[in-house]
Protein backbone atom coordinates (compact mmCIF):
# COMPACT_ATOMS: atom_id res chain seq x y z
CA UNK A 1 0.00 0.00 0.00
CA UNK A 2 1.57 3.44 -0.78
CA UNK A 3 1.20 6.22 1.66
CA UNK A 4 1.32 9.97 1.18
CA UNK A 5 3.74 11.05 3.14
CA UNK A 6 4.17 14.01 0.68
CA UNK A 7 2.79 16.89 3.36
CA UNK A 8 6.44 16.10 5.65
CA UNK A 9 9.70 17.02 5.73
CA UNK A 10 11.11 14.76 8.27
CA UNK A 11 10.26 10.93 7.98
CA UNK A 12 11.41 9.19 11.71
CA UNK A 13 11.52 5.36 11.13
CA UNK A 14 11.08 3.13 14.40
CA UNK A 15 14.47 0.58 14.05
CA UNK A 16 12.86 -2.57 15.48
CA UNK A 17 9.57 -4.88 13.78
CA UNK A 18 9.88 -1.24 11.57
CA UNK A 19 12.62 -0.64 9.40
CA UNK A 20 14.46 -4.26 10.22
CA UNK A 21 13.18 -7.59 11.20
CA UNK A 22 14.93 -8.11 14.34
CA UNK A 23 11.85 -9.48 16.60
CA UNK A 24 12.36 -12.58 16.20
CA UNK A 25 16.14 -12.33 17.43
CA UNK A 26 15.20 -9.80 20.56
CA UNK A 27 11.99 -12.18 21.35
CA UNK A 28 15.12 -15.18 20.95
CA UNK A 29 17.79 -13.25 23.08
CA UNK A 30 14.94 -12.56 25.91
CA UNK A 31 13.65 -16.13 25.79
CA UNK A 32 17.32 -17.18 26.74
CA UNK A 33 17.65 -14.77 29.36
CA UNK A 34 14.77 -16.05 30.74
CA UNK A 35 15.86 -19.06 30.97
CA UNK A 36 19.82 -18.06 32.54
CA UNK A 37 17.93 -16.15 35.17
CA UNK A 38 14.13 -17.93 35.63
CA UNK A 39 12.15 -15.60 35.01
CA UNK A 40 8.63 -16.73 32.73
CA UNK A 41 8.80 -15.98 29.19
CA UNK A 42 5.58 -14.42 27.82
CA UNK A 43 6.36 -13.41 24.11
CA UNK A 44 3.36 -11.80 23.41
CA UNK A 45 4.03 -9.66 26.49
CA UNK A 46 7.57 -9.05 26.03
CA UNK A 47 6.57 -7.66 22.09
CA UNK A 48 4.26 -5.54 22.92
CA UNK A 49 7.33 -3.77 24.72
CA UNK A 50 8.85 -3.32 21.51
CA UNK A 51 10.58 -0.13 21.78
CA UNK A 52 11.16 0.08 25.16
CA UNK A 53 15.16 -0.72 26.33
CA UNK A 54 15.95 -3.77 28.03
CA UNK A 55 17.02 -2.13 31.17
CA UNK A 56 12.98 -1.04 31.26
CA UNK A 57 11.91 -4.23 30.61
CA UNK A 58 13.51 -6.00 33.54
CA UNK A 59 12.10 -3.47 35.37
CA UNK A 60 8.63 -4.58 34.24
CA UNK A 61 9.27 -8.03 34.75
CA UNK A 62 10.49 -7.37 38.42
CA UNK A 63 6.88 -5.71 38.49
CA UNK A 64 4.50 -8.30 36.45
CA UNK A 65 6.27 -11.36 38.70
CA UNK A 66 7.01 -9.79 41.73
CA UNK A 67 10.47 -11.14 41.33
CA UNK A 68 13.61 -9.38 42.18
CA UNK A 69 15.93 -9.61 39.11
CA UNK A 70 18.65 -6.73 38.90
CA UNK A 71 17.77 -5.11 35.80
CA UNK A 72 21.19 -4.01 34.61
CA UNK A 73 22.64 -7.46 34.47
CA UNK A 74 19.91 -8.92 32.78
CA UNK A 75 19.74 -6.51 30.23
CA UNK A 76 23.27 -6.42 29.67
CA UNK A 77 22.51 -10.35 29.25
CA UNK A 78 20.20 -10.21 27.15
CA UNK A 79 22.24 -7.36 24.77
CA UNK A 80 25.12 -9.43 24.55
CA UNK A 81 22.90 -12.58 23.20
CA UNK A 82 20.44 -10.36 20.82
CA UNK A 83 24.51 -8.77 19.21
CA UNK A 84 25.15 -12.78 18.41
CA UNK A 85 21.68 -12.83 16.31
CA UNK A 86 21.91 -9.49 14.78
CA UNK A 87 22.87 -10.97 11.54
CA UNK A 88 19.26 -12.52 11.28
CA UNK A 89 17.96 -9.45 10.93
CA UNK A 90 16.78 -7.99 6.85
CA UNK A 91 15.35 -4.93 6.12
CA UNK A 92 11.31 -4.83 6.58
CA UNK A 93 10.48 -4.45 2.16
CA UNK A 94 7.23 -1.85 2.64
CA UNK A 95 9.17 0.59 5.05
CA UNK A 96 12.78 0.35 2.98
CA UNK A 97 10.94 1.37 -0.07
CA UNK A 98 10.03 4.52 1.62
CA UNK A 99 13.09 5.11 2.80
CA UNK A 100 15.06 4.47 -0.34
CA UNK A 101 12.45 6.58 -2.05
CA UNK A 102 12.44 9.47 -0.19
CA UNK A 103 16.88 9.24 0.14
CA UNK A 104 18.09 12.97 -0.39
CA UNK A 105 14.27 14.01 -1.20
CA UNK A 106 13.20 14.41 3.10
CA UNK A 107 15.44 14.12 6.06
CA UNK A 108 15.08 10.39 7.07
CA UNK A 109 15.86 9.66 11.08
CA UNK A 110 15.44 6.72 13.53
CA UNK A 111 14.24 6.82 16.24
CA UNK A 112 14.80 3.53 18.49
CA UNK A 113 14.56 2.54 22.41
CA UNK A 114 17.40 -0.16 21.31
CA UNK A 115 20.70 0.29 22.91
CA UNK A 116 23.68 2.79 20.38
CA UNK A 117 26.13 -0.20 19.99
CA UNK A 118 23.49 -2.78 18.10
CA UNK A 119 21.67 0.05 16.56
CA UNK A 120 24.64 1.12 15.06
CA UNK A 121 25.45 -2.46 14.09
CA UNK A 122 22.42 -3.18 12.56
CA UNK A 123 22.14 -0.31 10.28
CA UNK A 124 25.46 -0.32 9.23
CA UNK A 125 25.07 -4.17 7.99
CA UNK A 126 21.78 -3.67 6.45
CA UNK A 127 23.74 -0.35 4.38
CA UNK A 128 20.81 1.75 6.15
CA UNK A 129 23.51 4.30 8.13
CA UNK A 130 24.63 6.26 5.10
CA UNK A 131 21.09 7.02 3.95
CA UNK A 132 19.73 8.64 7.59
CA UNK A 133 20.50 12.28 8.30
CA UNK A 134 19.72 11.62 12.59
CA UNK A 135 19.85 8.68 14.87
CA UNK A 136 18.24 8.38 18.32
CA UNK A 137 19.25 5.54 20.69
CA UNK A 138 17.99 4.89 24.22
CA UNK A 139 21.21 5.96 25.04
CA UNK A 140 20.55 9.66 23.66
CA UNK A 141 16.67 10.12 25.90
CA UNK A 142 16.46 9.45 29.68
CA UNK A 143 12.41 9.14 28.79
CA UNK A 144 12.03 6.36 26.39
CA UNK A 145 8.48 5.21 24.32
CA UNK A 146 5.98 5.49 25.47
CA UNK A 147 7.50 8.71 26.00
CA UNK A 148 7.78 11.96 22.95
CA UNK A 149 11.59 12.25 24.27
CA UNK A 150 12.82 10.19 21.22
CA UNK A 151 11.01 11.35 18.40
CA UNK A 152 11.12 15.20 19.61
CA UNK A 153 15.09 14.94 19.69
CA UNK A 154 14.92 13.03 16.16
CA UNK A 155 13.28 15.94 14.86
CA UNK A 156 14.96 17.94 16.74
CA UNK A 157 18.34 16.74 15.21
CA UNK A 158 17.27 17.11 11.71
CA UNK A 159 16.21 20.57 12.57
CA UNK A 160 12.17 20.05 12.17
CA UNK A 161 8.93 20.88 13.69
CA UNK A 162 7.32 17.88 15.38
CA UNK A 163 4.09 18.80 12.90
CA UNK A 164 6.59 18.51 10.20
CA UNK A 165 7.66 14.92 10.76
CA UNK A 166 5.78 11.46 10.23
CA UNK A 167 6.59 8.68 12.03
CA UNK A 168 6.74 4.71 11.22
CA UNK A 169 6.00 2.19 14.13
CA UNK A 170 5.29 -0.95 14.43
CA UNK A 171 3.87 -1.14 18.45
CA UNK A 172 1.79 0.59 20.65
CA UNK A 173 4.49 2.01 22.95
CA UNK A 174 5.93 3.54 19.52
CA UNK A 175 2.32 4.96 18.61
CA UNK A 176 2.14 6.41 21.85
CA UNK A 177 4.81 8.41 21.43
CA UNK A 178 4.32 9.62 17.99
CA UNK A 179 1.32 10.96 19.07
CA UNK A 180 2.51 12.12 22.20
CA UNK A 181 5.54 13.86 19.91
CA UNK A 182 2.48 15.98 17.92
CA UNK A 183 3.67 13.61 15.00
CA UNK A 184 1.42 11.28 12.80
CA UNK A 185 2.39 7.51 13.12
CA UNK A 186 2.10 5.25 10.09
CA UNK A 187 2.10 1.77 11.27
CA UNK A 188 3.78 -1.51 10.39
CA UNK A 189 1.44 -4.36 10.48
CA UNK A 190 2.46 -7.94 8.76
CA UNK A 191 5.00 -5.76 6.28
CA UNK A 192 1.73 -3.34 5.25
CA UNK A 193 1.73 0.06 5.97
CA UNK A 194 -1.49 1.68 7.59
CA UNK A 195 -2.53 5.06 8.09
Amino acid sequence: MAVDVSSYKGLIFDMDGTLIDTMPSHLHAWQQTAEQYNFPFDQEWIYSLGGMPSRKVAMQLNERYHIDIDPQKVADTKTRLFRNLIEEGCVITCTFQVLKQFYGKKKLAIGTGSNQENAIKLLEYNGILPMLDAVVTAADVENHKPNPDTFLLAAQRLGLKPEDCVVFEDTEIGKQAALAAGMACIMVVNGQLIV
